[in-house]
């Protein structure tokens, strides 16, 4: 019984620690070429509330929203582990342009996060806003 008691309080403090990451929310992709970013809204993963996953909720062209983009529901973040101090790692990042999934490293500041996709040890990013 003691083993539950503690299986499920680690469980709740690993929840609590995922919730006081600072990286949940919804924040704006930095711009294409041609002026047109995504909102992706940052929350527990479904399959497994301890991890975050982000979902594509807006896409904007350069001229406004766009309310056909075909990619709107999926996810594009998945999976992503505490890893310290609003650090997270351990998922994947799906890039829709290029439909291509990478290796993803997240750490959260303030009203920013910096969203990385690696290949081997190589990652490229961006730093992504906050909008709520």
């Amino acid at each position: 019984m003691l083993r539950v008691i503690l299986v499920i309080t680690l469980g709740l403090l690993a929840v609590a620690a995922l919730a006081n990451s600072g990286a949940e929310g919804t924040w704006k992709t930095e711009a294409n070429d041609e002026g047109g970013y995504l909102e992706v809204t940052v929350g527990p993963c479904e399959a497994n509330a301890n991890k975050l996953c982000g979902m594509i909720s807006k896409a904007y062209s350069g001229e406004g929203l766009n309310i056909d983009y075909e990619h709107l529901g999926k996810l594009m973040v998945e999976n992503m582990e505490v890893d310290g101090d609003n650090e997270f790692s351990g998922g994947t990042i799906w890039d829709p342009s290029a439909d291509k999934v990478y290796k993803s490293k997240m750490q959260a500041d303030g009203n920013e996060l910096e969203v990385d996709g690696c290949i081997a040890f190589l990652c490229s990013g961006q730093k992504w806003t906050r909008v709520q």
